[in-house]
C-alpha cells in the first residue's frame, strides 16, 4: 500500500514523501517542510496508517491537528482513500457542525481523528474524547495554528497525550517560534526540507504576475482575466468577507459561474460551495484566507489576489493552490498604491526582483499579452437586461384605461358629464340646485357655510 500510494502526485525531484516515509515508518520524530501542493498529507498519512496496522483496536490511536475546517475535511478524505481495504475508521472533528454525528463517530470506535483545536478541546472537556491511547500525533500547518492563536490549545493536547508517542509536524513555512514549539514536544526530531537545489523560494511551475491596479478597475480586470485562453478553475482571494460577497454578486451579474467561501457562511454553505467547485459545477471560487489552506484541487489554473496578502507566508499559501501535482499555474496579484510597503517585504523575501509593479488597467495591452487574453475581450459574457420602453411593451401588459369617476357637487359619486361646469339635472328634468334628493323626491336646501362675523370693535 505504501509503495503504491507514495507514488501518487510525486513530481518534484526531491518529493517530501520519499524523504519522510522511510524515517516515519521507523518511529522517528520528523519536522517536515515543503512547499504547498507537494503531498505533505501522504508524507505523514501513509506511515501513520502503516504503523497502526490493518486491524487496530477501537479507540483513538492517532490524532491529526489542523487549523481550519476545510483542511480537516481534505486530510480526512485523503486518509480514508489511503485506508481503503483496512479496518480503520477516520473521524472528522471540527466546529460549525452539530456534536451528534461527531460523537457517534467517536463512540463507534474511530481510530484516527482529524480535528481543529477548539472542537477537540471542547470534546475533551465533555469527557467524550480521550487521548490516553494516542500513539501517533501530527500537527499539520503548524505555523497557521500559531497565527490563529491556538498555541495554548496545542500545548494542552500534547500534555494530555502519552509522552511515549510518535510525533510529526508538517508545514510549508517554519518560523523560529514553531520550531521551538516543536522541539518542546518532540524527541530528537529530524528537520527535513524537501526542495530542489536550484529551486527558488517560490515554485518554479507557477507564473507570478504582479500589477499595480486601481481599486475601481479591479472587477473589470478580473472579468477579462477570467476569459484568458486555457483558464480552468480559478480561486480569487479577498481581504474581507464583505468584499468577497460583493465580488460574488458582481461576477454573477456579469455571467460568470462563481461561489464564495468566507466566515459569514455557515459550515453547510461552505461545504456546498467547496463541493461545487471541486466537482467543476462552479469554476470560480471567491474566498478569504480561510480557504488558503485545505483546498487540494489539482486542476486550479489561476489564483488571483484581489488584494495583496499581509506577509510572504500567506502569499505562498495562496499561490500554492495552483500548480499542484506537477502542473503549471498562474498567480496574479493586484497591489494597491497604499499597499506598496507590503509588496516591498514580499518582493524582498520571495526574491521576485520586481520592486515596482507595472501600473495596469483593464485596457492595458500588456495585460492581454501576459495572460493570453483574446483581443477585444470585455468584462461581461452576458448582456444586461435592457429596460423595455412603454411603447415597446406588449398589448396585454399596457396599463388599462380605467373609467374615472367624478364627484358631484352634492358629494355623491357619479359619471363624468360633457361639461363639468353644467349643473346636474334631476330625474324630473329640473336643475339640481345642489341639494340632496330624498326618497320621496323632495330636495333639502343646500347647506351654506356661514361667514364668521368680525368681533365688535370696542
Amino acid at each position: 500500500m505504501v509503495d503504491a500510494l507514495a507514488a501518487k502526485n510525486i513530481s518534484d525531484p526531491f518529493p517530501i514523501q520519499e524523504q519522510t516515509i522511510p524515517l516515519a515508518l521507523t518511529g522517528q520524530d520528523i519536522i517536515g517542510q515543503a512547499k504547498t501542493g507537494t503531498g505533505k498529507t501522504l508524507g505523514f498519512g501513509l506511515p501513520l496508517l502503516q504503523r497502526l496496522g490493518e486491524k487496530p483496536e477501537h479507540g483513538v490511536k492517532a490524532l491529526i491537528v489542523v487549523p481550519t475546517r476545510e483542511l480537516a475535511t481534505q486530510v480526512a478524505q485523503d486518509l480514508e482513500v489511503a485506508a481503503s481495504g483496512r479496518e480503520v475508521s477516520v473521524a472528522m472533528i471540527y466546529g460549525g457542525k452539530s456534536y451528534e454525528g461527531q460523537i457517534e463517530q467517536l463512540t463507534a470506535g474511530a481510530q484516527v481523528v482529524v480535528g481543529t483545536p477548539g472542537r477537540l478541546i471542547d470534546l475533551i472537556n465533555k469527557r467524550i474524547l480521550t487521548l490516553s491511547g494516542v500513539r501517533e500525533m501530527v500537527l499539520d500547518e503548524a505555523d497557521k495554528m500559531l497565527d490563529l492563536g491556538f498555541l495554548a490549545d496545542i500545548e494542552k493536547l500534547f500534555s494530555l497525550a502519552p509522552t511515549t508517542r510518535h510525533t510529526m509536524l508538517f508545514s510549508a513555512t517554519m518560523p523560529a517560534p514553531i520550531v521551538a514549539l516543536a522541539r518542546r514536544f518532540m524527541t530528537r526530531p529530524i528537520h527535513i526540507r524537501a526542495s530542489s537545489p536550484d529551486e527558488g523560494v517560490t515554485q518554479a511551475n507557477i507564473k507570478h504576475v504582479i500589477y499595480r491596479a486601481h481599486a475601481l478597475d479591479k472587477d473589470e480586470t478580473i472579468a477579462r482575466i477570467l476569459q484568458a485562453n486555457g483558464r480552468g478553475k480559478t480561486i480569487i482571494f479577498m481581504r474581507t468577507k464583505r468584499a468577497a460577497a460583493k465580488l460574488l454578486e458582481e461576477l454573477r451579474d456579469r455571467g460568470f459561474p462563481a461561489v464564495a467561501v468566507h466566515g459569514d457562511l455557515n459550515q453547510e454553505q461552505r461545504e456546498r460551495a467547496m463541493a461545487a467547485f471541486k466537482a467543476g459545477k462552479k469554476e470560480i471560487m471567491i474566498a478569504t484566507d480561510v480557504a488558503a489552506r485545505g483546498i487540494d484541487v489539482n486542476d486550479v489554473t489561476h489564483v488571483i489576489n484581489h488584494t495583496i496578502p499581509d506577509d510572504p507566508e500567506t502569499y505562498l499559501h495562496r499561490a500554492g493552490r495552483t500548480g499542484r501535482a506537477g502542473k503549471t499555474g498562474v498567480a496574479v496579484t493586484f497591489v494597491d498604491w497604499e499597499d506598496l510597503h507590503k509588496w516591498a517585504l514580499i518582493n524582498r523575501t520571495l526574491e521576485f526582483n520586481q520592486p515596482e509593479p507595472v501600473e495596469t488597467y483593464s485596457s492595458s495591452p500588456h495585460l492581454y499579452a501576459d495572460l493570453d487574453i483574446p483581443e477585444g475581450t470585455k468584462g461581461r459574457i452576458v448582456k444586461k437586461r435592457p429596460e423595455i420602453a412603454p411603447s415597446e411593451r406588449p398589448a396585454d401588459s399596457a396599463p388599462r384605461n380605467r373609467r374615472r369617476r367624478k364627484r358631484t357637487r352634492a358629494g355623491s359619486a357619479g359619471q363624468p358629464t360633457e361639461s363639468s361646469s353644467a349643473p346636474a339635472r334631476s330625474e324630473t328634468g329640473t336643475h339640481d340646485g345642489g341639494g340632496a334628493e330624498h326618497k320621496d323626491g323632495k330636495t333639502s336646501p343646500r347647506r351654506r357655510r356661514r361667514r364668521r362675523s368680525a368681533p365688535p370693535q370696542s
